[in-house]
């Protein structure tokens, strides 16, 4: 389709993977030595901002994006159990991550839908 189109779908695949890494903080609340992770979102989409390679041997080309290589243990201060989840704080993380996810999807939605109005126009 088109490179909006494509960022908006890398958008939706982050913030899915943050869903799931922040469902797995929230699930080992209680589980000593547990440390926080989160998905590096600024880190994934600087990646989808630079010059994108056309050529798969060019410099700097990868295969693919991996979302798991933005994920990172969080460096807050942890409990007497050294296990640092603070769930007002993953509550906070997901409510953020779910506006980020329908945004994203209310935009691929706009975005077929003027897909089909011009299809439809072009006929």
């Amino acid at each position: 389709m088109d490179s909006g189109f494509n960022m908006l779908h890398k958008i939706v695949q982050a913030a899915n993977a943050r869903q799931k890494v922040i469902s797995s903080n929230i699930a080992n609340a209680d589980t000593p030595g547990y440390k926080a992770k989160d998905v590096q979102f600024k880190n994934l989409m600087g990646k989808q901002m630079k010059m994108k390679t056309t050529n798969p041997n060019h410099i700097g080309a990868k295969s693919k994006d991996d979302v798991s290589m933005n994920i990172v243990s969080e460096p807050t201060a942890s409990w007497g159990d050294k296990n640092n989840v603070e769930i007002n704080i993953e509550v906070s993380k997901m409510t953020e991550n779910s506006l980020v996810h329908n945004t994203a999807i209310t935009m691929l939605g706009t975005k077929i839908r003027m897909f089909k109005a011009a299809i439809k126009a072009g006929r």
